[in-house]
């Protein structure tokens, strides 16, 4: 069954939901739906208390890791840890708390080469079962292709059920966000999330788009219930009008 999963998006020390597309590195700052005022601590000591695991606490640019380690240090354990990282700081998060280390611009040299050595690299490093490859993409023409630097870098990597099955030795699980469609809670791509349900590999959770509570059961229909999902700026803990919380955790006490 589809699950919902939690997310702490970290942007200047702070819990943020942005629109996925508008996070450069140039020109004006990104497009904010939602800026907290409550610490990250706050929030995952929530997911805690709801037994809420395996959401993700990411790391969008710089100066974002007291905030992470604040998260992390809440709930040793219950969540995964993304955003710069590689093999030299990769177990130092995993110390910190972190269920596992979510890993994409570092897979890929120059930021636009995938580079298999790399992500064997970082397997061995920490084992496959402490490791989520993001493989966040956009789509260009009837596909999708995997975007690093903060989705706006397009690679030579194309998302695809064949890309899915070659790197599932090296991880435990994949995180797909549909960065076309992040925070615009205008609709989940429903043609990514069926073929991310197509495969019947590794755990996949799908993050983008999310507007109401009923995408759940979208989701768990689309895939038959093979691919997890993220709700960001929707979520009334957010600021968003789309989806209660209260109503998220109890689709998964179903």
């Amino acid at each position: 069954m589809t699950r919902f999963r939690p997310c702490i998006d970290l942007h200047e020390g702070k819990v943020k939901q942005i629109v996925g597309g508008s996070l450069r590195d140039d020109g004006p700052g990104p497009k904010e739906n939602f800026v907290a005022d409550a610490a990250p601590a706050e929030f995952a000591e929530r997911f805690r208390r709801d037994d809420l695991t395996g959401g993700h606490v990411i790391q969008l640019g710089p100066g974002n890791e007291a905030a992470a380690r604040e998260a992390l240090a809440a709930w040793p354990g219950g969540l995964q840890l993304g955003g710069g990282i590689h093999p030299d700081n990769a177990v130092d998060w995993l110390e910190a708390g972190a269920s596992h280390v979510i890993v994409t611009s570092w897979l890929f040299e120059n930021s636009e080469v995938f580079s298999e050595y790399r992500v064997n690299e970082l397997a061995e490093r920490i084992g496959p079962g402490r490791l989520v490859i993001d493989l966040s993409c956009r789509r260009r023409g009837d596909g999708w292709v995997v975007a690093t630097n903060r989705w706006q870098t397009l690679t030579d990597l194309e998302l695809t059920t064949s890309t899915l099955e070659r790197l599932a030795p090296f991880c435990a699980e994949f995180l797909i966000h549909a960065a076309d469609v992040e925070g615009l809670c205008g609709g989940i791509d429903e043609d990514l999330v069926r073929l991310l349900g197509s495969w019947q590999g590794r755990p996949v959770t799908y993050a983008g788009g999310a507007r109401s509570v009923g995408d759940l059961e979208r989701v768990d229909e689309l895939s038959h219930g093979r691919v997890d999902l993220t709700i960001g700026s929707a979520l009334d803990l957010y600021g968003g009008a789309g989806v209660r919380y209260a109503d998220a955790v109890a689709w998964n006490r179903r």
